[in-house]
């Protein structure tokens, strides 16, 4: 794939395994032409993976990605970026760009975890929405479609999330019209706020799922709604830095893409898929 690049990237200064620079070496060794770094924003209402983002956490960070910048200059183009979760409080100054994502569900006077395991899942669905899955994924969407509220934001991450254990355990019905309608009005309330979506792997590698979220039914919504495609691996662990690109690929020419983004030093690109 010529102009290979993947912009949500998490290392040791979240909740990804690898040091920044172990990743970018990774990179070029895999023929990439631009890699970008998008750690987890900090997020008061979790103690767990955010926390090294915290200041002066987050200052450490883009002063190494800005080092890096530095190092590979010429060989390899490195980006600086955030995933700001909805809920965040915090400065979205001197990023190269921000992903905007929702991990979380205010449900009356809590934050609610849902971007975890299985069985946290049915519980949060249990405990909160009576069992009711779909009841579950509604107040997902409803969710979704408020994040331009709280920032700006260029790439909207992980569009349907809530499917990522779908291929081991089924919560809602993907294809029940009361989903589907969720899902696209979501899309639509997102339509002209957020330039950019990312067909994301990152269940593939690390959840056994066997293709990107999200699904061919709302790619082509996203196309007919105006949205940009960037394809991304959530990547964690850079052994996994390309995962299930060329499925990613072919699904987004299925839906009617002829190109994808990538982030040049001018800002954000098409290039042909």
């Amino acid at each position: 794939m010529e102009n290979l690049q993947n912009l949500h990237m998490h290392s040791t200064f979240c909740d990804g395994r690898d040091t920044p620079e172990e990743t970018v070496k990774v990179a070029l060794k895999r023929g990439f032409s631009g890699i970008g770094f998008s750690s987890h924003s900090y997020m008061y209402y979790t103690p767990t993976f955010a926390t090294p983002m915290k200041a002066p956490g987050d200052r450490a960070y883009r002063a190494e990605i800005r080092r890096l910048q530095r190092v590979y200059e010429g060989r390899i183009d490195v980006f600086c970026g955030l995933e700001f979760d909805i809920f965040s409080q915090v400065e979205v100054d001197d990023y190269d760009y921000i992903i905007g994502s929702v991990h979380y569900l205010k449900i009356g006077d809590e934050i609610v975890a849902f971007d975890r395991s299985a069985a946290v899942v049915k519980d949060v669905i249990d405990t909160y929405f009576g069992g009711d899955g779909m009841a579950y994924a509604l107040a997902y969407y409803r969710t979704l479609a408020t994040l331009p509220q709280y920032g700006k934001f260029d790439i909207l991450g992980h569009f349907d999330i809530i499917t990522k254990h779908a291929d081991q355990v089924t919560f809602f019905d993907e294809d029940d019209p009361v989903y589907r309608h969720a899902a696209i009005e979501a899309a639509e309330a997102l339509a002209g706020k957020i330039p950019l979506f990312e067909v994301n792997t990152g269940a593939m590698s690390r959840y056994g799922r066997r293709v990107p979220y999200p699904p061919l039914f709302l790619l082509r919504e996203l196309r007919r709604l105006g949205f940009g495609a960037v394809i991304t691996s959530d990547c964690h662990d850079n052994r996994y830095l390309d995962f299930g690109f060329d499925t990613a690929r072919a699904l987004l020419a299925e839906a009617g893409f002829r190109e994808r983004y990538i982030l040049t030093k001018n800002g954000f690109a098409a290039v042909s898929l």
